[in-house]
């Protein structure tokens, strides 16, 4: 399916020579003299590489047709991570390389929604912040209640998150997983 340059939109994917990059970003420019043109960035989709590329206005570019699917992780295998469509109960290996660092927040039983491109997974992506338990930290001293004070807590999932002196062993903590951020303790 072929689109023109005038109609790019953020998070769109392009086949190009093979190849399917996301646009991160795009810039309409109508200089004074000459043609308009559209500079991007695109992200390259397998490695993650950004490139800049300028295209003139109007010309036809290949948009890559990616699927959206909400999907329920089951477990580890080997390297690759399964998981099951919701809406069709299919199972599909996803491997380490499209994981990325959601592997640092993502349990059994977590969804996420998967994109697509000809049945292979390609990008994945988490809810803005998921509710996970912490598996050890140090204990907080009794009296150090300076603001600011944070220690290492390691996640159930193996990530290390820097949380409040407060926060203790076992309980449940939200984690931005953009950043890897602490946000906030979670009551049982």
């Amino acid at each position: 399916m072929s689109v023109s340059t005038n109609d790019l939109k953020n998070g769109m994917t392009l086949d190009m020579d093979g190849t399917l990059f996301q646009v991160i970003e795009f810039q309409h420019v109508k200089p004074g003299k000459g043609g308009a043109f559209v500079r991007t960035k695109l992200r390259n989709v397998k490695t993650g590489a950004v490139i800049e590329r300028t295209f003139n206005a109007g010309i036809k570019v290949t948009q890559a047709i990616v699927e959206r699917k909400a999907m329920q992780f089951l477990y580890g295998d080997g390297q690759d991570f399964v998981f099951m469509d919701l809406a069709t109960y299919d199972q599909i290996h996803v491997p380490p390389t499209v994981m990325g660092d959601a592997a640092n927040y993502l349990t059994e039983g977590g969804e996420a929604q998967v994109a697509l491109h000809d049945g292979v997974p390609i990008t994945l992506e988490l809810p803005a912040s998921m509710v996970l338990t912490i598996t050890q930290c140090d204990p907080g001293v009794k009296g150090d209640t300076r603001t600011g004070a944070f220690k290492p807590a390691t996640l159930e999932t193996g990530a290390v998150v820097n949380v409040p002196l407060f926060v203790e062993e076992g309980e449940k903590v939200k984690v931005d997983t953009r950043t890897g951020d602490y946000i906030e303790r979670v009551k049982a």
